[in-house]
């Protein structure tokens, strides 16, 4: 019932060593266009996936509520302590192995391919959607190590553990979500991933992560939100 997210996180571990091979021949600058040409793809898949929206009043207040959530957490200053320590323990050699990792790990996991993929896997055993999510993802990760770094890699561990999680959920409890919830969900995520993208080119230190709460926080408004 989790194959589809063993898969996914095996795909962004071979995309790795594909991108560090990629890596080791392609000049400095030549990396920081190609990262600049990734963060603003990144940031046209968000907004597509923002614009999906059929109640953007229903985003907003997703946004402003997970924002405090995760704010309270402080979920940020918890994964940018977890990348220092993984640069600090890893070295310099492997890139910067902390901004590989967060970022890799934020952009494979917020998406309605995630969390819907993941839903079917495991009320079904179906993992086409996390099969085609793999596809996409190890691409992604190829290209993030070719200018980010082996850190990159280490994005497979949250998202077998995300992705996983949901499946087993899914699994347990057999529930679906709405098509109107996954709608908003997927719009949240659509505008978090902006925020990464800006975040890749320095346009702004944005906490992406203290906003993940409301990826979660819009499919609860659904079933509460007046028609």
């Amino acid at each position: 019932m989790i194959q589809g997210s063993v898969v996914n996180a095996a795909a962004i571990v071979a995309g790795t060593a594909v991108g560090l091979l990629l890596r080791k021949g392609i000049q400095e600058r030549y990396q920081q266009t190609v990262l600049a040409g990734v963060a603003m793809s990144v940031g046209l898949i968000g907004v597509t996936m923002a614009l999906k929206t059929q109640n953007i009043l229903l985003v907003i207040v997703s946004m402003v509520l997970g924002g405090l959530v995760g704010e309270f957490l402080d979920i940020d200053a918890r994964l940018e302590k977890m990348g220092a320590w993984l640069t600090q323990r890893l070295g310099a050699q492997y890139g910067n192995v902390g901004q590989g990792f967060v970022t890799a790990s934020l952009v494979f996991c917020i998406g309605a391919m995630a969390v819907v993929g993941s839903i079917q896997d495991g009320m079904t055993d179906d993992a086409a959607t996390l099969y085609a999510k793999a596809t996409l993802d190890g691409i992604a990760s190829a290209v993030f190590a070719s200018s980010m770094g082996a850190g990159v890699a280490l994005s497979a561990v949250p998202v077998l553990l995300y992705q996983g999680g949901i499946s087993l959920a899914a699994a347990a409890f057999g529930a679906t979500l709405p098509t109107a919830a996954v709608t908003e969900m997927s719009a949240v995520g659509g505008l978090l991933i902006v925020g990464i993208s800006m975040r890749m080119m320095n346009l702004g230190d944005i906490r992406i992560a203290n906003l993940l709460p409301a990826v979660f926080v819009a499919p609860l408004l659904v079933l509460f939100w007046p028609a």
